[in-house]
């Protein structure tokens, strides 16, 4: 067997298989002090491999972290595999959408900037950041955060796991309507909750009680930046073992109240420019665009 295999199977398949190859004799045996990965030639441990599993499981890869304006961005090739895997082992993550709005703000916000740190993982979610870091050679493809919470929909929505999803923003009726159109996509989604972005104190003491009792798998959060980023960190221990994702204006997206970008505008790195046109009266905010081109260009320099 010339492949690489790992250790990481479950319940008895995982201990018997372990014991077996932990205890043979053969001379071409190559276990790892890390246990991370072997090679099996014991014809004992191939046979118990080969009953239990039909193929390599594959764990997913860490995140390898690079520097954007001195905050955290975590590259790898495939974030939604690695979230699932999260998701299957009941792994809480706080996962963060950084783009170059969202950079420049925590510049002059600590507390957002301590947030961002603190996640367990952040993505390239804006073409600023993706050409921040191939400027230093360090290519990354893009990951809009949208599309992300939408692998993780899909995953949820597939019937064969009884995790479930919250959603948690928008105006009202938002989130109800973009709850609704991925029932009829998917309808086999468990759905725990539903709730619009505007509470009363009351409201949300319910909601927080609802979160607890739920214990949803995956929290989608609609506040808006950095609204959002304040509440999961001040709320995800309601639910230590989600996912926590802030997706802005996704609701809005699905409900069908505003369209997102044509994909040759997206493929363009131009989504924000599509944006600024539903939205100009957030011509204030895409000031900050040009500024993180020219810290990026400076930070590259150094």
């Amino acid at each position: 067997m010339g492949k690489r295999y790992s250790p990481y199977y479950t319940g008895e398949a995982e201990r018997i298989l372990t014991k077996a190859v932990l205890q043979q004799t053969n001379p071409a045996k190559n276990i790892s002090k890390s246990g991370i990965r072997f090679r099996v030639s014991c014809p004992v441990a191939y046979s118990l491999m080969a009953g239990f599993m039909t193929s390599p499981i594959a764990v997913p890869q860490s995140p390898d972290t690079a520097s954007v304006l001195g905050l955290p961005l975590h590259r790898m090739g495939d974030y939604s595999g690695w979230l699932t895997q999260q998701l299957k082992d009941g792994r809480g993550v706080h996962v963060v959408t950084l783009n170059a709005e969202m950079a420049m703000l925590a510049e002059h916000n600590a507390d957002l900037a301590a947030v961002i740190r603190g996640a367990e993982l952040v993505i390239p979610d804006g073409a600023g950041v993706v050409l921040c870091l191939r400027v230093r050679g360090m290519p990354v493809q893009r990951c809009p955060g949208i599309e992300l919470a939408e692998a993780l929909l899909q995953h949820l929505g597939q019937g064969n796991t009884p995790q479930s999803v919250f959603f948690y923003g928008g105006a009202p009726g938002v989130s109800d309507a973009a709850a609704q159109a991925w029932r009829q996509r998917l309808p086999e989604l468990a759905i725990a909750g539903i709730q619009h972005g505007y509470l009363s104190p009351d409201e949300q003491a319910d909601l927080e009680k609802t979160l607890e009792q739920q214990q949803p798998a995956l929290v989608l959060v609609g506040l808006g930046v950095p609204r959002q980023e304040f509440w999961i960190r001040d709320h995800r221990h309601l639910c230590p073992n989600s996912i926590w994702i802030g997706v802005g204006g996704s609701f809005d997206i699905w409900s069908g109240t505003k369209d997102r970008a044509p994909g040759w505008l997206r493929n363009n790195h131009l989504e924000w420019l599509y944006r600024l046109y539903q939205e100009p009266w957030r011509w204030k905010r895409m000031l900050a665009l040009p500024k993180f081109a020219w810290k990026a260009l400076r930070y590259a320099d150094r």
